[in-house]
């Protein structure tokens, strides 16, 4: 089913959730809507479900305009964060809820429950109650709850931020799956970075209540297309300076009081123009080197990760993050020099904060 978002807008009193959202969900498509907390996503996704009333815009599933549709009309499966499982009703109570309310024969019923119940796993817990499942049992029986109606549309709430760290990673790879396998379209709600690049298709990156990018994964987190999207996509963040690149001597630097670097001249042509403009570039594009043309740098801080140890240096009036070798043994107060990848630098309006380079 296709998803179809024209000049949405969510207003409470004076306060915009919702600003002139435009989003085309492709049929079978699994979009992530991603944002830090009061971005609007779960107030969009609310909108879809048809809990809230949009204040202007139009919601079309398919050919069909949703906006006055009940959410019991919009045959759609939702997946809260909280569950939402009753907890006097059996594994198969909540599963099968849904399709009582609709009146499905009871032979009916148990044939499609099971079968869900098979396919999520929780075949042989059809008797117990929520109070006796584990944390990823309980996210399976909410998933076999919304798959059960054989919705259109699926719409997930942030729906592992209550699981471990291991227990998400596992549902993760469970969700996509079964969407890949269903067929369904998904749209569903994160703060989380790594569920939204792992999961979706493309994403829709928002703040204020403002669609920043749509994109897929490897395009947001390559080619960002606003500062805001460069910041907030990557794990560790990309780090920022103000520069000027200017062309010089048959090619283009980018300058402060503290570094001086070659640009390539695709990238360089494009900021020079701008003048004074603010860099970008992720930590593991900076490498710790022995010798050759690099920055030279103070470690403030050194985080082991394990495969990479994560450095806060420290340059001028500038600090960075970088991935390093641990095998370096590098300690806090060492100094150390830094040659950067300048083919994946990236540059951002200062007044605009859009790319440089992409738009």
């Amino acid at each position: 089913m296709e998803v179809k978002i024209e000049n949405l807008k969510k207003q409470f009193g004076q306060v915009i959730g919702v600003k002139d959202l435009d989003l085309n969900v492709r049929d079978g498509e699994f979009v992530a809507l991603l944002g830090p907390s009061g971005c609007g996503k779960t107030t969009t996704l609310l909108m879809l479900a048809g809990i809230y009333k949009p204040t202007d815009g139009t919601i079309r599933f398919g050919d069909r305009v949703v906006n006055q549709v009940q959410p019991r009309d919009r045959n759609i499966g939702m997946v809260f964060q909280s569950y939402a499982l009753y907890p006097h009703m059996t594994v198969f109570g909540n599963i099968s809820y849904p399709l009582k309310l609709k009146k499905v024969p009871k032979q009916e019923q148990m044939e499609r429950v099971e079968r869900v119940a098979n396919t999520m796993g929780i075949g042989g817990l059809l008797d117990r109650r929520p109070g006796q499942l584990s944390g990823g049992q309980q996210q399976r029986v909410a998933l076999g709850r919304a798959l059960v109606k054989e919705p259109d549309i699926l719409l997930f709430d942030e729906p592992l931020s209550n699981l471990d760290a291991r227990l998400r990673l596992t549902m993760r790879s469970e969700i996509k799956q079964l969407q890949n396998r269903l067929g369904i379209t998904a749209i569903y709600v994160t703060h989380d970075q790594v569920e939204a690049m792992t999961m979706a298709d493309r994403i829709a990156v928002m703040n204020q209540g403002v669609l920043q990018a749509f994109d897929t994964p490897e395009d947001l987190y390559d080619r960002p297309k606003t500062l805001f999207v460069a910041g907030f996509v990557g794990n560790p963040p990309m780090n920022f300076a103000d520069v000027s690149v200017m062309a010089e001597h048959g090619g283009f630097t980018a300058r402060n009081e503290s570094i001086r670097l070659q640009v390539p001249a695709e990238r360089g042509q494009k900021a020079a123009a701008a003048g004074k403009v603010r860099m970008g570039i992720r930590p593991e594009d900076i490498h710790v080197v022995d010798e050759g043309d690099a920055v030279t740098a103070e470690v403030v801080i050194v985080e082991p990760l394990g495969r990479d140890a994560m450095l806060d240096v420290r340059f001028g009036s500038d600090q960075f993050l970088v991935l390093a070798d641990p095998q370096k043994h590098i300690r806090a107060g060492d100094q150390v020099k830094l040659h950067f990848d300048m083919d994946s630098v990236q540059f951002f309006d200062l007044q605009s904060e859009r790319s440089l380079l992409w738009n």
